[in-house]
C-alpha cells in the first residue's frame, strides 16, 4: 500500500465529531459546524475614521475655512444635532456621525479658537475618513462558513457580531501509549543516565503532537512486552472515551512484537499493517472496541513522520476540517543524495527560498534530524539516486495550507 493510499484508507473512516455550543473564549482553534450569518450590519452606523471634526464638504474653501463647533461626540455617545451650513461637530474615532456632515477632516488639519469656533487649515480630507454603517458586514449576509477553523481574527469578527456561543465540533480525544521492555519514563532519570533504560521521548512528542493539533492528549502510559500489559493498556482507551487509539513499537515482525496479536485476541479489525515507505512501513490501522487504532513504529523518527502523514490528518477530520492533508510544494535539491530500497522516502530536510537540503543522518533513531527539520523531502520509490539540481516536492510541516487529497 503507498502512503498516500493508506491515508486516503484512514481518513474514510472518520467523520467530524457531533457540534456543540462553546463560550468564544474556549472557541480558539475549535471547527465551526455551521454558516454563521451576522444580525446587525457593521458597522452598525456611519462613525469617524479620525479624531477631528465632521463637516460639510460643501462649506470647505481653497483657503482657511471657519465653522461654528456646535456639539462634541466622543465614542460611545451619539450625536443630538445635525451638522449645517457653516457648522461642525468636534468628533472623536468611532463617534457616529452626525446628520448633515459628509466629511470628517482630521485634528491636525484645524486650529480650535477660544470662540467656539474652528478653523479648517487643510482640505485634504474632503468626502473622506467615514466608515460607512455596514461597509465591513452586511445584516443577514455569511460571515464564516462550516468548516472554518477559528482563529483569533475569527474570534474577533464573532464577537463584533455578539456571537458568544459558536457552534463548533468538540475536539477530539486522542489516546495513546508506548511499548517496550527497555523504555521507561522520566521518573527513571537514574536508570536512563546510566544507560541501562532508553527514555520514552515519543511519550512527549506524540503528546505534543497530538496538542499541536489542537485535540486532547490522553496519555494511557507504557505498557511492557506481555500480552496482559498490552491488553490492559489498550483497554484504557475505551474506559477514557478516546475517539482515536495512537500505539507506538510492537507493529513489526519481532517476537516482542505482540500488538498485532493482541488486537486481534481482542476482536480488532485490522485494515493493514505495512505501507511502502520509510521511514515509517510498519504502520498498522484498524478498529478496537468500535474506537479507530493507529499503530506507529517504535522508532522516534518514524513515529513523528507517520503521524503527520497519517494521524494528523485523522485528527483534522475529527475536528470537521474539510481539507484534513497538508500540501507539498516544489523544491530544487541542492546536495546529492543516495537511497537503499526502493521506498518511497520521507528525508528530513531544511527548505528555504524552494531550496531542500538534508538536516544530516537520516537513521530513524536521529531524532536531533528531526529537530533540524522544517519539511520532508519526498523521494518517489522509482529514484534511487537523486542528483543536485533535481526538482521533488516537500511537505513543509508547519505550513498552515492544506489539501482535500493527500499529495505525499
Amino acid at each position: 500500500m503507498t502512503p498516500a493510499e493508506a491515508a486516503r484508507l484512514i481518513v474514510g473512516h472518520f467523520a467530524p465529531l457531533a457540534p456543540e455550543r462553546r463560550p468564544l473564549r474556549e472557541a480558539l482553534d475549535a471547527v465551526l459546524a455551521e454558516d454563521v450569518a451576522s444580525p446587525i450590519d457593521l458597522p452598525p452606523w456611519d462613525n469617524s475614521a479620525m479624531d477631528g471634526y465632521a463637516v460639510r464638504s460643501a462649506d470647505l474653501k481653497e483657503t482657511d475655512t471657519d465653522l461654528d463647533v456646535v456639539e462634541t461626540v466622543p465614542a460611545g455617545q451619539f450625536p443630538v444635532q445635525s451638522v449645517g451650513r457653516g457648522q461642525a461637530t468636534r468628533i472623536f474615532t468611532g463617534a457616529p456621525l452626525p446628520q448633515g456632515a459628509d466629511t470628517v477632516i482630521r485634528q491636525e488639519d484645524t486650529e480650535q479658537r477660544t470662540n467656539g469656533h474652528v478653523t479648517v487649515r487643510n482640505t485634504r480630507d474632503a468626502k473622506k475618513n467615514i466608515r460607512r454603517r455596514g461597509e465591513d458586514i452586511r445584516k443577514g449576509a455569511i460571515v464564516l462558513q462550516r468548516a472554518t477553523a477559528l482563529g483569533p481574527a475569527q474570534l474577533g469578527v464573532l464577537a463584533s457580531i455578539a456571537c458568544d456561543q459558536p457552534l463548533v465540533h468538540r475536539a477530539p480525544r486522542v489516546a495513546f501509549m508506548g511499548s517496550g521492555d527497555e523504555i521507561v519514563d522520566l521518573d527513571r532519570k537514574a536508570d536512563i543516565l546510566a544507560g541501562t533504560k532508553i527514555a520514552s521521548s515519543n511519550s512527549y512528542t506524540l503528546d505534543a503532537l497530538i496538542r499541536r493539533a489542537a485535540a486532547e492528549p490522553l496519555n494511557l502510559g507504557l505498557a511492557r512486552d506481555t500480552k496482559e500489559s498490552l491488553r490492559e493498556h489498550l483497554g484504557g482507551a475505551r474506559e477514557a472515551r478516546a475517539d482515536l487509539t495512537v500505539t507506538t513499537a510492537g507493529v513489526s515482525v519481532g517476537e516482542h512484537d505482540l500488538v498485532r496479536a493482541v488486537l486481534q485476541e481482542l476482536g480488532g479489525e485490522l485494515k493493514f499493517w505495512r505501507i511502502g515507505m520509510r521511514p515509517g512501513a510498519p504502520v498498522g490501522f484498524g478498529i478496537l472496541s468500535g474506537i479507530p487504532w493507529i499503530g506507529l513504529p517504535g522508532n522516534p523518527v518514524s513515529a513523528m513522520v507517520t503521524f503527520e502523514l497519517f494521524v494528523r490528518p485523522a485528527i483534522r477530520r475529527l475536528q470537521g476540517h474539510a481539507l484534513p492533508f497538508r500540501r507539498t510544494v516544489p523544491v530544487v535539491v541542492q546536495e546529492a543524495i543516495t537511497l537503499g530500497p526502493k521506498l518511497r522516502h520521507y528525508l528530513r530536510a531544511i527548505v528555504h527560498h524552494g531550496e531542500a537540503r538534508l538536516t544530516g543522518p537520516q537513521g530513524s533513531g536521529i531524532l536531533t534530524s528531526m529537530a533540524r527539520a522544517n519539511a520532508l523531502l519526498i523521494v518517489p520509490a522509482d529514484m534511487p539516486a537523486v542528483p543536485v539540481g533535481t526538482a521533488l516536492q516537500a511537505l513543509i510541516l508547519d505550513d498552515p495550507q492544506h489539501v482535500a487529497e493527500p499529495p505525499y
